[in-house]
């Protein structure tokens, strides 16, 4: 894979090259022949009486007559130099001699103020920039400046949606040809760069350096503005655009613009059509595999259950990241707090909690949520869609979660058991709720007066104390009470059951009449 990285940065550099060496005018050869239909004379040199320089007529562009030669290549796709080790063949000689130094491992390239090494020099001038912060290229439609012309070229491509490397086994196009490379693993399995602590293989080497800092716990990029660490670049980059607020990811159809390329992708789902529609509930899928994955859950059925506890799941992914509970395999541990995680998107997600950010905004009433999911739950509160129903009593829920937890009504199963006095609980918030009784927990203050309550709802009733608010009142006399149980225990008293008991003997009375009247007619 390391070839293949460095084999491009030769094939970038051997196009630069063409480029170079258009105006080079000392050919040091005497005789050249040419096809006329490909190639013009241009400027008459004085002293022999020859033409100067040639035009290629299929581009346009003018070389001395060696450059010309070489130039032609570019069309012909000639390559007539071959690496004797590897096989690859290239058009220009310089750029062989560039490319057999990735087998020898040769960089004679220094740079004097850090030490590393390149094998070409244009690769050294480029990351010369790094030390000097010079950044020549910005991007004409945000005016993002960029060190390298190469990734300003690559920036481009967000804004013009340009994906010209295409792969030919699923058709799934990119930006660069690394990530093509890299997605070819896919199809291939292969993964060449084995962690020596963990084992954990990767398809590429960056993402391996990258693996490397949460064993280490090295966090090379840290944020001036709030203090927060990251160990990848990546990462760093999307977390500063949550205080610059830059969105350089623009939807070509309704013109939104997203600060993440995955946002991006998510968003013009809802302009792709679905051709795949549940039947139950309406959802509409893009594909057939998540329309198949998504039945599973009106029909109950799990493909993958874990042999330990007999738990089952959907996805194979949900199934893997659970195995990992019985092994106690965290792989992802947060540098800031400790905690652990078995996948690396839970841990991404987790970062969200330190770092504040929500990118993901409802557009009907700006409430932002950490997690797409949470965002797509709370749409349904506009919308009013309560897409899973209970089939014992016909009660709908907005969330799959929550239907599980009703289901449990019906059942009677309660899962969560107190390890102090052994009473079991249908919900896990109703055990954490409970153990505070034992352990004396009070964490919900009040602001005003500093008493301290075990539950919020305790806290949110003591709090009417303070505004005065009665929302409960009674419908027989207007009184008002600030709790239910108050309301209730006030219907309970002699006043009103004998207010409801002679508004029952009027009725009957007069029905009675109604009954009488209608018979006499």
């Amino acid at each position: 894979m390391v070839l293949k990285e460095e084999s491009q940065e030769l094939n970038e550099m051997e196009e630069k090259n063409q480029y170079k060496n258009q105006h080079d005018f000392i050919t040091g050869e005497k005789s050249f022949s040419c096809s006329p239909t490909e190639i013009t004379s241009g400027k008459m040199d004085q002293k022999t009486g020859r033409s100067s320089y040639c035009t290629c007529q299929q581009c346009g562009k003018c070389f001395s007559k060696t450059g010309i030669k070489r130039h032609m290549r570019v069309h012909t796709g000639e390559k007539p130099y071959a690496c004797q080790q590897c096989g690859k063949c290239f058009n220009q000689k310089v750029t062989l001699k560039n490319h057999i130094r990735i087998h020898t491992g040769e960089r004679p390239y220094i740079c004097p103020q850090c030490g590393k090494s390149f094998t070409h020099p244009g690769n050294l001038g480029g990351h010369m920039r790094v030390h000097t912060g010079e950044k020549p290229y910005d991007c004409q439609h945000c005016g993002k400046r960029f060190s390298q012309k190469s990734t300003l070229k690559r920036h481009v491509r967000i804004h013009t949606g340009e994906r010209p490397y295409v792969c030919l086994q699923c058709g799934k196009s990119f930006t660069h040809p690394g990530n093509l490379g890299g997605h070819m693993s896919v199809h291939t399995g292969e993964r060449p760069y084995a962690c020596q602590q963990c084992g954990r293989s990767f398809n590429r080497k960056r993402n391996l350096n990258s693996h490397m800092t949460v064993h280490t716990g090295e966090s090379l990029f840290t944020c001036q503005q709030c203090g927060i660490s990251f160990t990848q670049k990546g990462s760093f980059n999307r977390h500063m655009r949550v205080h610059n607020e830059e969105q350089p990811y623009i939807c070509d159809q309704c013109g939104k613009s997203f600060d993440q390329h995955g946002n991006l992708e998510v968003h013009m789902r809802t302009h792709r059509k679905k051709p795949y529609t549940c039947p139950q509930c309406g959802k509409s899928l893009g594909q057939k595999r998540h329309f198949k994955d998504h039945m599973r859950i009106h029909s109950g059925e799990q493909h993958y259950t874990c042999s330990q506890c007999g738990k089952s799941f959907n996805y194979k992914q949900h199934f893997e990241d659970h195995m990992r509970t019985h092994t106690g395999e965290n792989l992802f541990p947060c540098q800031q707090c400790g905690k652990s995680f078995t996948h690396k998107g839970s841990l991404n997600k987790h970062m969200r909690v330190h770092s504040r950010e929500k990118p993901y905004t409802c557009p009907q009433c700006g409430q932002s949520f950490r997690q797409p999911g949470n965002l797509k739950v709370h749409m349904r509160v506009h919308t009013g869609e309560k897409p899973f129903t209970c089939q014992c009593c016909g009660k709908s829920f907005s969330r799959h979660k929550t239907l599980e937890v009703h289901m449990r009504l019906h059942t009677g199963e309660k899962p969560f058991t107190c390890t102090q006095c052994g009473k079991n609980f249908s919900q896990r918030v109703h055990l954490e709720a409970h153990m505070r009784i034992h352990s004396g927990e009070k964490p919900f203050t009040c602001k005003q007066c500093g008493k301290t309550f075990s539950q919020p709802g305790n806290l949110n009733y003591h709090m009417r104390v303070h505004t005065g608010e009665k929302p409960f009142t009674c419908h027989w006399c207007g009184k008002s009470f600030s709790q239910q149980g108050n309301l209730n225990y006030h219907m309970r008293g002699l006043t009103h059951i004998k207010e409801r008991s002679l508004r029952c003997v009027l009725s009957v009375e007069r029905v009675s009449v109604k009954n009488n009247t209608l018979k006499s007619i």
